[in-house]
């Protein structure tokens, strides 16, 4: 792995995080200039957490204007037309995240949430243990299930593949 801080590009780094926008928001904006030091927390935070903020958020577009400005601000758009500026004038990077997880992030709890309602979730398409169906037979349109309904000779391998002797006389 080469170049500045490479460990900000693997996988574990951008899954580990708690930066998960509300969803109302629409388009976040950093609004910086890497020239001055008041600005250091804000260059940190985009350096270290927008890859973040875009994984765990794909709906919100992530933008960053760079020499702009003379102080740092972020600007956040939310669905409604609406728009909320925050200013992070000499604040640190972590300061700056403290307060975006505060003001812009779902909690803790409504993560759990989350979390719960996709677990509860069944997908139809499941069967087996704990599922609605204990048999691919139970879906409409399927072959009856071979317990029941012994399956045609063409349709089983060992007489498909000419392993086993052909005795009709059995299941008719």
């Amino acid at each position: 792995m080469k170049g500045l801080h490479p460990i900000r590009r693997t996988y574990e780094h951008i899954k580990n995080t708690n930066l998960f926008l509300k969803p109302f928001i629409r388009i976040f904006a950093f609004h910086y200039n890497p020239k001055f030091e008041s600005h250091q927390g804000t260059v940190d935070f985009v350096h270290w957490h927008s890859a973040q903020l875009q994984y765990h958020n794909p709906d919100v577009q992530v933008i960053s204007f760079r020499n702009l400005t003379p102080t740092p601000f972020l600007r956040v758009f939310f669905d409604n037309g609406q728009d909320m500026l925050m200013d992070v004038d000499r604040q640190t990077k972590d300061e700056v995240h403290q307060r975006i997880v505060d003001t812009l992030c779902k909690t803790e709890e409504e993560l759990k949430e989350e979390r719960k309602a996709s677990a509860i979730k069944q997908n139809p398409a499941h069967f087996g243990y704990g599922c609605p169906r204990h048999c691919m037979c139970e879906i409409p349109g399927q072959i009856p299930c071979p317990a029941l309904v012994p399956l045609p000779y063409h349709m089983r391998g060992k007489y498909r593949m000419g392993f086993a002797e052909l005795d009709e006389s059995k299941y008719v």
